[in-house]
């Protein structure tokens, strides 16, 4: 429906669709010298800045009193009026679409209707309550910029583009689900992002109908290459000088409004790995702390599947003083290993998920104190033998050791598949468990990039983004930019030849 000319129709019309809207502010008032002309200012209360709404129609009402003419001059005076100096603001525009008008109101702009102009004007005052900049939560570093994405849109995009002032960051907005009409932006670099990868993107979000969208998770589950797997495809952060590097580097960024993780597509297995204090502190410690952090992947999923699959059905592999003292503690235990390992392992997920929901510092106090008295207790009661406890607590140590919480969960996930087959097939289960993971790792792909690369394709990539992942090489090192980035835009770092010799 379009506006008319007629403003009591369009105050009628409006009406009807804002029925049973108590929050919803709305004016009517005449204008001109002989009062025979009407105004209609309509906004959300609290979704908008009242000050500035205050402020702006004491301007209108002076500016607009000094319009003279009457009849029909007086409304294209009006309009003229407001438009080049009533409105104290640069951000509005005119629309003629009701849909759209009421679009705006529910977004949090203002709507200002002329009597006898079939046009509106939009004005932008959003004024959304809030949470200010604070320090992210789930990616903690020592070193490094401590602020952190908020639920807010447009604060989020600007904290981005702070670190990033090149007019090649591009920011392409959308609004997603039919009934919520979320924000949605797109950004990257035009000259550095890869065109294919930037089109399958607008192509699967572009794909989206849904009634609203809440968080960027449901984005996430949209758009992902295989929903079966349970490992991430894209990574989810809340940090927004990892969001300016991964663009830097080729990838792309969706900010959602209403939620404060950003998606960066695509991906590998590698760069869940990696943390923004990795580039932060010196090459040496960083990458002795990557091959921590890699070991620790492998513990957190294959250790409880090995215990099962040696001390069932290979304990001759098991050094002989080791086997005696696992014998002598399991004397007392009456149930099979196996669903020992299974038993602590859910007692474990469960204080894992306890703590999260409990207030912060009751939560750490529980996964801490609980595990401790939960598994004295156990031993003590001859449920469980001392090793199984040690296993286990092994197994959760190492998995708090990788930075990416969504890599976690696919690992735990994971583990319980290995620990099936081992406990029905014994090693070659374990082994066969192992084998059937990384023939699903080598077939997953993020937007077309091999999800192991650089440790798979490397003869059609090549080995420069080798020095990224297992171990991190100095900065210098790290001239082109990985597989993310066109082709004409690898080089990142150019070398004073003079100060560094060119390694590379």
């Amino acid at each position: 429906m379009h506006i008319d000319k007629d403003i009591d129709k369009n105050i009628n019309y409006l009406d009807t669709r804002f029925k049973e809207f108590g929050d919803l502010v709305k004016r009517k008032f005449p204008v001109g010298e002989n009062r025979e002309h009407n105004l209609y200012i309509s906004y959300i209360d609290v979704m908008t800045d009242r000050a500035f709404i205050d402020e702006l129609m004491d301007i209108l009402m002076i500016d607009i009193r000094q319009v003279k003419p009457t009849g029909d001059e007086l409304k294209e005076n009006i309009f003229d009026a407001l438009k080049n100096g009533g409105l104290a603001t640069a951000d509005f525009f005119e629309e003629t679409d009701f849909e759209k008008v009421i679009d705006e109101i529910l977004a949090g702009n203002t709507l200002l209707l002329i009597d006898g102009f079939d046009k509106a004007i939009i004005l932008s005052t959003k004024g959304f309550p809030r949470r200010s900049v604070s320090t992210a939560d789930t990616e903690v570093v020592v070193q490094g910029s401590k602020e952190a994405f908020t639920e807010t849109f447009r604060v989020n995009t600007v904290l981005i583009r702070r670190r990033i002032r090149d007019t090649n960051l591009k920011l392409k907005q959308m609004r997603i689900g039919k009934r919520s009409k979320t924000d949605v932006a797109i950004m990257y670099m035009e000259d550095i992002a890869r065109p294919e990868i930037l089109e399958e993107v607008q192509k699967r979000l572009n794909m989206i109908d849904i009634d609203g969208i809440l968080d960027s998770g449901y984005i996430e589950q949209f758009i992902e290459d295989d929903y079966k797997s349970p490992f991430p495809q894209m990574q989810m952060t809340e940090r927004p000088d990892k969001v300016a590097a991964a663009l830097l580097e080729g990838r792309i960024a969706i900010v959602v409004d209403n939620t404060p993780f950003v998606i960066i597509v695509p991906t590998i297995l590698a760069s869940f790995y990696q943390s923004s204090e990795d580039y932060y502190q010196r090459w040496e410690i960083m990458s002795f702390i990557r091959i921590i952090r890699y070991i620790a992947g492998v513990i957190a999923v294959c250790l409880p599947g090995l215990y099962i699959a040696i001390a069932v059905y290979h304990p001759a592999m098991i050094p002989m003083e080791l086997i005696l003292k696992m014998a002598e503690a399991r004397q007392t235990v009456p149930i099979p290993a196996v669903v020992e390992i299974v038993l602590m392992e859910l007692a474990f997920e469960t204080l894992r998920e306890a703590g999260i929901r409990l207030p912060t510092a009751i939560g750490s106090t529980l996964g801490i104190v609980g595990g401790i008295i939960i598994g004295q207790a156990a031993v003590e009661a001859g449920l469980v033998s001392p090793i199984v406890v040690i296993v286990i607590s092994l197994t959760a140590i190492c998995s708090f050791a990788i930075p990416n919480i969504a890599l976690v969960a696919g690992y735990r996930l994971t583990k319980y598949f290995i620990i099936l087959l081992s406990s029905l097939l014994g090693f070659f289960g374990f082994w066969l468990a192992i084998l059937v993971c990384l023939i699903h790792l080598v077939t997953l792909k993020s937007f077309g990039i091999p999800y192991l690369y650089p440790f798979v394709s490397v003869k059609q990539y090549g080995l420069n983004d080798i020095k990224d992942t297992i171990i991190k090489l100095p900065i210098f090192m790290l001239r082109k930019r990985p597989i993310f980035s066109k082709d004409s835009q690898k080089i990142r770092l150019s070398l004073n030849k003079n100060k560094k010799e060119d390694i590379n």
